[in-house]
Order: structure tokens, then C-alpha cells, then sequence
């Protein structure tokens, strides 16, 4: 097995519990590992650090899947991963108490989260009796069998389905798994949550099919949408547009560029007996005509930033959509601007915010912040691993 030996520097981010190790902090390597190859990661003293999986071509050279040099990736591991994970979102209420049983409040939710959950790169989300899961790393490619066994054995699901972004696994040097993996035949994802019904059909794209992290952000939504006209941008399904509707928001409109996502919404909407209405366009489309005409917007863009290098151009872009959305925001009417990508956090949209505004002559007041639910736990010293932001601002 190589032996990964830190530069001295960069040995304390490891050694808190930073999960990623990066080509410049590696002073020198054993033999000649290839992608999805464990290693075993030393500081310069020869202390050991843990073990993880190699990636050659990435721009990260190692994720660390435990601190344990002789831990190796097995089911023992993996099984011990899965019952911390559980037992974390049980310890907020969050899921049943036993893992093959389902909560009668929420049926959808992250049932283990890559770094957060211990195993970098493994992403599996609940849908009631499916699981879908996401591959980030060649090593975790290499025991796709095994994963797949102790999800059934954990979980006991009615078929597990496999989503891994293929673009990812070309730049990670694997093949991607597509579909079905084991199980029963699905044309689409079941879930509810807080009482809401969704069915998500498989044919739509976005990321497992649900947005999980922004739970808290709906939750909160439906608690300020009482009385209030309230336009949801970016919508995909209209998630949070039905919570708006059901705590008493007298007006919803979500829009967004997919026609499959509008007509996925309508369905939800009627099913679910909430009077929501759906438009397709393009966000800055359809806000660039609206001026003071809601009383709670919401805007929740795609990943503006891949990596900190993209962050300026990011901002420009997000600056834009905050000064239309809080155009479009009447005099002490409520805006939300969201951002999914790490390299721009709460800061920045506050910042992004703040120049929006004043681009088009308003003025906005930070009134809270949200972040991801609990079933998107972060290790404390992995600061990448907070990457969702929701800033909820006043305009006058």
C-alpha cells in the first residue's frame, strides 16, 4: 500500500479532521498509486494521519474515510458509518427509530451525506422505500457491489437506484452507474414531508430528484408566507411555493426554465390541493418585467461556483439576481437569495445582497439566516462542507 507523507504545513487541517488532502500539501509518495487505490497518510515526524482513497487526476489527491491508518473500506466500515449516520438525524427527530421503518411525518430526507457522514464522495438520499445513491469517487466505484449489499441489508429498501453524475466520473476516471441497481422497477420517487405529498418523476435530472438541504428554508417560508404574495424563482417542483401556500400566502407563482419541472409542480399542486400557479421561463426573464409587485421572493439559483477560482464571476451573477429580486420585492415586502455553492457563503450573499439593492435604488435589512438541515451534517473542521446559504432581508 503507498504511503502519502504530508509537507508540515499542512498537517493540522488533517489532524482536526479535514477530510481532503490536496497534491500541494503532499512532500512525497510511496510507490505509484492509481485512482480509487487506498493510501495510507503520514505527517512528516511519521504520525499516523488515516486512510483514503487516491485520486490521480483530481484536485484533490486524497479523501480520508478514516483517521485509522489500518481501517480499511469494508462492510464492518461502512455498516459502522450507517448506524452513526442514523442514529444522528434519529437524535433530531428527523427519521424512525429503526432504519427499515419510516417516519409518518417526513418519508425523504439525506440518509448519509459524503463527508459529513464520514465517507467522502457517498451520497445516499431517502425517497420512502427507494434509495438513491451517488458515487463522487473511483474508490468507492471500485465497491459499488459491496455499498449496494449493505444499503439492502441496512435500510431494506424496495430498489436502490443509482444517479452518479457522469461528468464527475469522467473528471474522477470511472464509470458512472445509471438507473436501477437493485430491486423493484421505478418510474418515480415518492416522499412526503411535513404532511405534503411529492411524486418526482425519474426522467427529471436535478441532482437525486429533491432538494433535502433546503427543508429548513421551507419550513421557515411557510411560517412567514401568511398573507402575503409570494413569488418563487428557480422553483424546480415548487416545494417551497406549496409550503407558502399552505401557511397561508395568498398569492403563489413558481417559475422556473424546466417545462418537465413546471408540469411536475402543477401535478404536486393539484394532488396536494393547494392553488399554486406554475410558469416556465427563465428566471431573470421573468423578473427583469416585475417591479414591486410581491410581497415575498424568493430566488435559489443552480451552483454559480464550481471552485473558489469561479467566485468573482459568481458574485457578479448572483449580485444581478439579487437586484432584480429585490426590485421585484414591494416596499416592506420580504426577499430570500440563496446560494448552493460553497465558495460563496453567507457573507458573500449578504454582500451580493447589499450592492443588489442599491444597484436599483433599494435598501435591504438582514433579518435571518438559514443553512442546511441536520441531515446534511458538517464536520466542524471541513468549512467546504457548509455550502448551502439562505439570507431572508427586509426592503424598504
Amino acid at each position: 500500500m503507498s504511503r502519502i507523507v504530508l509537507k508540515p504545513g499542512h498537517v493540522q487541517p488533517v489532524w482536526a479532521g479535514h477530510p481532503w488532502i490536496f497534491p500541494q500539501g503532499v512532500a512525497k509518495t510511496s510507490a505509484s498509486p492509481e485512482s480509487g487505490d487506498e493510501v495510507e497518510v503520514y505527517d512528516a515526524e511519521g504520525h499516523a494521519l488515516g486512510r483514503g482513497f487516491f485520486s490521480k487526476k483530481s484536485a484533490i489527491a486524497v479523501r480520508l474515510f478514516a483517521q485509522d491508518p489500518d481501517a480499511s473500506f469494508d462492510r464492518k466500515l461502512l455498516l459502522t458509518r450507517l448506524s452513526r449516520a442514523h442514529a444522528l438525524r434519529r437524535s433530531i427527530s428527523l427519521v424512525a427509530e429503526s432504519p427499515t421503518s419510516l417516519s409518518e411525518e417526513t418519508t425523504g430526507y439525506r440518509a448519509f451525506h459524503g463527508e459529513g457522514d464520514g465517507i467522502p464522495g457517498l451520497i445516499v438520499d431517502r425517497y420512502g422505500t427507494a434509495l438513491v445513491v451517488q458515487l463522487g469517487i473511483a474508490g468507492l466505484a471500485r465497491h459499488r457491489d459491496m455499498i449496494f449489499d449493505v444499503l439492502e441489508e441496512f435500510f431494506a429498501p424496495q430498489a436502490i437506484i443509482e444517479r452518479t453524475n457522469s461528468e464527475l466520473a469522467q473528471r474522477e476516471g470511472f464509470e458512472a452507474g445509471a438507473g436501477i441497481m437493485r430491486g423493484a422497477s421505478v418510474t418515480a420517487l415518492g416522499l412526503s414531508e411535513r404532511g405534503l405529498n411529492f411524486e418526482i418523476p425519474l426522467s427529471l435530472g436535478q441532482k437525486t430528484g429533491f432538494y433535502f438541504d433546503q427543508r429548513p428554508l421551507r419550513k421557515r417560508v411557510e411560517q412567514l408566507a401568511s398573507g402575503r404574495r409570494v413569488l418563487d424563482t428557480y422553483s424546480y417542483v415548487g416545494a417551497t411555493g406549496l409550503f407558502a401556500r399552505r401557511g397561508g400566502a395568498k398569492e403563489v407563482l413558481c417559475v422556473d426554465s424546466s417545462a418537465g419541472a413546471v408540469e411536475t409542480g402543477r401535478q404536486i399542486a393539484e394532488e396536494n390541493r393547494l392553488e399554486v400557479k406554475f410558469q416556465k421561463a427563465k428566471a431573470l426573464d421573468f423578473l427583469t418585467g416585475e417591479v414591486g409587485a410581491w410581497d415575498l421572493v424568493l430566488a435559489d439559483p443552480p451552483k454559480l461556483a464550481q471552485s473558489r477560482a469561479g467566485r468573482p464571476r459568481a458574485m457578479k451573477a448572483l449580485r444581478k439576481i439579487a437586484a432584480l429580486a429585490t426590485r421585484a420585492t414591494a416596499k416592506e415586502g420580504l426577499v430570500v437569495i440563496s446560494s448552493c455553492s460553497a465558495a460563496i457563503g453567507a457573507a458573500e450573499v449578504e454582500r451580493c445582497l447589499a450592492l443588489g439593492a442599491k444597484d436599483v435604488g433599494r435598501r435591504a435589512s438582514v433579518l435571518e439566516r438559514v443553512y442546511q438541515g441536520g441531515d446534511h451534517p458538517v464536520h466542524p473542521a471541513f468549512t467546504e462542507g457548509r455550502y448551502l446559504s439562505s439570507v431572508i432581508a427586509f426592503v424598504d
